[in-house]
């Protein structure tokens, strides 16, 4: 853990307990999930009960209390997609990196999660790996993926 990186994302909000959000997410996004170690930091802090700091992180399916992986997995299993085949993607993902739907890969590259809708119907099955949507994803597409981001 990072105390130097948790003392910074607290100056940067002059310590203001009502930026607790705001606070989460950059945590989030420096430790790609909430280190149960920076939430006592943060409410030892900021004056704020850890209870309401867990009940925010859990609240709010953006924030995590288990590691991610560098590489976020989001497989769409709206009805566009789902009618398209998009189980059998998931499943293929699920094999192919030895973890289920939900769960991070022991070497922590991957996170594999389903969603219920991006927002590409037209391109579906649509996995989006980070930032970047893959429209069309076949079973066979996705060694070729995996590979590209694991570099």
């Amino acid at each position: 853990m990072n105390e130097q990186r948790v003392s910074e994302i607290l100056t940067r909000y002059q310590g203001d307990s009502s930026s607790i959000i705001a606070i989460l997410q950059d945590i989030q996004e420096d430790f790609s999930y909430l280190p149960p170690p920076v939430l006592k930091i943060i409410s030892h802090e900021l004056g704020i009960p850890l209870s309401r700091i867990l009940s925010l992180a859990t609240f709010y399916k953006a924030f995590s209390l288990k590691p991610k992986g560098k590489h976020r997995i989001h497989v769409c299993l709206g009805t566009a997609c789902h009618v398209r085949g998009a189980q059998r993607i998931i499943e293929k993902f699920e094999r192919d990196l030895g973890i289920k739907s939900g769960e991070t890969s022991a070497d922590r590259e991957f996170s594999l999660d389903a969603v219920r809708c991006i927002g590409c119907c037209g391109l579906a099955p649509v996995v989006m790996i980070g930032e970047d949507v893959h429209g069309k994803v076949t079973q066979t597409k996705i060694p070729g993926l995996l590979k590209k981001y694991k570099k």
